[in-house]
Formats: C-alpha cells, sequence, structure tokens
C-alpha cells in the first residue's frame, strides 16, 4: 500500500536558521498521527515544510507516492493536502457561511464535503451561519477553519494545535470531529500540546526534539513509554 504522507531525511531552513536536520516519518492512509513535542521542536515546520511554507527544503516528501520537494506550495495543495494553521486565518469581514463557500474544490482531489453536511458535523456553525468571522468565538473559528478544508475535497488533513486555549466543551466537540473524519478515511497530522486531547485520537505518535524525530511508538504501546514521554515532554 501506497503510504499518503512518507518523509525521508527532511532539512529545512527558515532564511539562515537550520530548524529540521533529518526527519523521517510515515503515515498510512486513513491513520491519525499525532506529532508531540516541546515548542520549538520543529513540529510545525515540519507542517510548513510539507506544504513548501518554510524557506529551502531538502530530502523526499511524498504524498500518495508522488515527490513533492521541488513543487509550489499551490501545486502541493492540489494534491488534496488541506493545512489548518495555529493562526486560522478566517475572513473576518466574511460571515461564517461565505467562508465556508470560498474555498474552491481542488481539481486533483475528490468531492469536498457539501455545506450541509458541513452544519451535520458542526451544529454550532449551523447556529452561526450569518455571524461575521469575527463575532465567532475562538473554538467556532477553529471549528470553521477546519470545515474549511473539508469543502475542497483534501483528504489529508495537518492540524496545527487544533485544541489550544479552547473550552473542554469545544475540546470534546473537535475530538468526536476526528473520531468521525477517521471513521470517512480521512488521514490526520496532529501537532498537539495538549497530551490529553491527542493521546486517545491517534493511531501513532512521533516526538521531535531539536529539529529530528527522538521516538515513536504505536497506541498500544502509550502506557509503557509514558515515563520516557514525561521526560520528552514534561507532560
Amino acid at each position: 500500500m501506497t503510504a499518503a504522507l512518507e518523509i525521508k531525511g527532511l532539512q529545512a531552513w527558515y532564511g539562515e536558521s537550520h530548524v529540521l536536520h533529518g526527519v523521517d516519518m510515515v503515515v498510512q492512509p486513513g491513520e491519525v498521527v499525532t506529532l508531540l513535542g516541546r515548542n520549538g521542536a520543529g513540529r510545525t515546520t515540519t507542517l510548513r515544510a510539507i506544504m513548501g511554507l518554510t524557506g529551502a527544503r531538502k530530502g523526499s516528501i511524498e504524498v500518495n507516492g508522488k515527490e513533492t520537494i521541488g513543487m509550489p506550495t499551490h501545486r502541493i495543495a492540489h494534491l488534496g493536502i488541506g493545512y489548518c494553521p495555529e493562526e486560522r486565518g478566517i475572513f473576518a469581514s466574511l460571515s461564517c457561511e461565505e467562508n465556508l463557500l470560498l474555498p474552491p474544490e481542488l481539481k486533483g482531489a475528490g468531492p469536498g464535503m457539501s455545506v450541509d453536511e458541513i452544519y451535520a458535523m458542526f451544529p454550532n456553525l449551523a447556529e452561526r451561519r450569518h455571524s461575521q468571522g469575527t463575532r465567532l468565538s475562538g473554538g467556532e473559528q477553529q471549528m470553521l477553519a477546519v470545515a474549511r478544508i473539508l469543502r475542497t475535497g483534501a483528504k489529508l488533513l495537518l492540524l496545527d494545535e487544533i485544541s489550544e486555549g479552547l473550552a473542554p466543551v469545544i475540546v470534546q466537540a473537535l475530538a468526536r470531529m476526528i473520531t468521525t473524519l477517521r471513521a470517512k478515511g480521512y488521514t490526520i497530522v496532529m501537532v498537539e500540546q495538549n497530551f490529553r486531547f491527542a493521546a486517545p485520537l491517534a493511531d501513532r505518535f512521533y516526538v521531535m526534539e531539536h529539529g529530528r524525530i527522538a521516538l515513536k511508538f504505536g497506541a498500544a504501546e502509550l502506557e509503557a513509554k509514558m515515563p520516557v514521554l514525561t521526560e520528552l515532554l514534561g507532560v
């Protein structure tokens, strides 16, 4: 089976700053994989490098068997990848529904979710469909940022700190969303600081330290790995 995402020897820079030092990672279709690590370990840079949003990149990044290291960002997105950055990027002057209708479907991906399907998954957004982007709560903005990707037909989702700073009830709704998306066959790579949120959702974990993968393990090994995780993350 061709991996949804396969990264080999990935190095990345921001200007003169060498951030990633040979990252290796494989994500199979339909998996939820979580990237753990302290702030500054290189997790967000890994997601940005996959999308071609860093400076120089070296190594190999294959998406469904296609090498993307030399591609510009817009071509990478058209392979069916949706990136949800930490800053969300909601259009403040547009309503919730206008934000949802804005993204075009990606030519290289399958059909995107309809607005009705999205409202069924996110009842909060259905209630706020006519509200301006700025009037949405942080949690509603986060739901909208993810929902907007689902409209495009992207099947590989890169989610950066989606639970950060949100009320527990919203975090629970996002956890249900990830479970639903996995059941629908989506592949998800999450960067998470919130270990309690990530732990029950992920099939596999990668722990980053100083721009490298320090540890990788499956969900079944989680309990056995807790002592070393505590050391690496301070959880």
